[in-house]
């Protein structure tokens, strides 16, 4: 993408109504606005909060909350030249449960409050296969204490990804901890009893890796042990 189409891209976002761009500061002081409050506040409603954590173009938020008008979406990312496409097309079709972040990952549980989150997809994350980045996994033990703090007590968390070696690094992690894997497959694709939200929607590089024949893996799990 050219640097002229990303500054418009960002100009853009600053106008949008769902997209929220917080500085450090704000987070780490725990002083944006909708802080705890992001259902109420935001969504002005009570209804359950999903999200999609580095969501790049927002292909599974906007989808997700197109079919589940009753629930809220957050999608996270640092690029917000990505997530632009989502959030136009959220405000284009008028999709008021609908929110994007931007965000470092790294940060999320400075944003929401202990069990304020129903729902976290993790969809095509990077694997950082070199052991000197394994602190980057998405997966990793400490990434899962953030996200075991920020969800409901029976909250879920999905990892959906073409890299065996990620699904096999997560599934050997949840082992170990205990945690409850409650779906796992490694083609997630040649399962006909696949859940219809994980095989009925797809990112731009997943229909890509489709093309190419190239595996894609799925895992369910929660907290509970």
């Amino acid at each position: 993408m050219g640097s002229k189409n990303k500054l418009k891209r960002f100009k853009e976002n600053e106008t949008f109504s769902n997209v929220v761009q917080p500085t450090r500061e704000q987070i780490v002081t725990k002083s944006l606005p909708y802080y705890g409050k992001w259902a109420s506040d935001f969504f002005k409603n009570n209804n359950p909060i999903s999200l999609e954590l580095g969501c790049g173009k927002g292909e599974y938020t906007v989808e997700l909350a197109r079919q589940n008008p009753d629930r809220n979406f957050i999608g996270i990312d640092i690029k917000g030249a990505r997530f632009w496409r989502g959030a136009k097309t959220a405000l284009e079709e008028n999709l008021s449960n609908v929110l994007f972040i931007r965000t470092q990952i790294e940060l999320v549980d400075l944003i929401f409050i202990e069990n304020e989150i129903d729902e976290i997809w993790i969809t095509f994350p990077d694997p950082q296969m070199k052991w000197k980045r394994t602190k980057h996994r998405m997966t990793n033990p400490s990434f899962l204490d953030k996200y075991k703090k920020m969800l409901q007590p029976n909250g879920i968390i999905h990892l959906k990804t073409d890299s065996e070696f990620m699904h096999a690094y997560t599934l050997g992690i949840l082992e170990g901890l205990g945690y409850h894997i409650m779906y796992a497959h490694h083609d997630i694709y040649v399962n006909h009893e696949a859940p219809k939200n994980v095989v009925g929607i797809q990112t731009f590089y997943e229909s890509q890796y489709l093309k190419q024949n190239k595996p894609i893996t799925y895992l369910k799990f929660n907290f509970q042990t």
